[in-house]
């Protein structure tokens, strides 16, 4: 079982930067791949980013790219993402999750492990 627990949300306002963090509690990575979803009141949860852990592939939403970077620490088992130039729109939840593979995949039904969810508001 992969435990995952997210960090770094908050309230920041237009135009600003967060990261978080995704702290996984297994030995190793390899072979996972770790991805992040948000979810907005009253809308699907939806994905973000995610990354091949083993080759470092990363693979950015459309809504997100040019703005979100997705990245790993392999010493510490985390995975990060870098948000700038927020907007409101991007207030939601945002979820760690992961799955065991090769491939980056964007349905929620892909992964298998989920983190408690963080809080990111963004105010105009």
């Amino acid at each position: 079982q992969v435990h995952l627990v997210e960090s770094g949300g908050g309230l920041v306002q237009a135009g600003g930067s967060l990261r978080l963090s995704c702290a996984a509690s297994v030995r190793t990575l390899s072979n996972y791949i770790m991805a992040w979803f948000r979810q907005a009141p009253g809308k699907e949860r939806e994905f973000v980013a995610g990354i091949n852990w083993n080759r470092g592939q990363t693979y950015v939403a459309d809504s997100v790219k040019g703005r979100f970077t997705v990245s790993r620490d392999n010493a510490e088992n985390i995975a990060a993402l870098q948000m700038n130039s927020l907007k409101p729109e991007d207030t939601a939840v945002y979820y760690c999750a992961a799955r065991w593979g090769d491939s980056i995949v964007t349905p929620t039904t892909g992964y298998g492990h989920w983190g408690q969810g963080t809080q990111v508001t963004v105010s105009s």
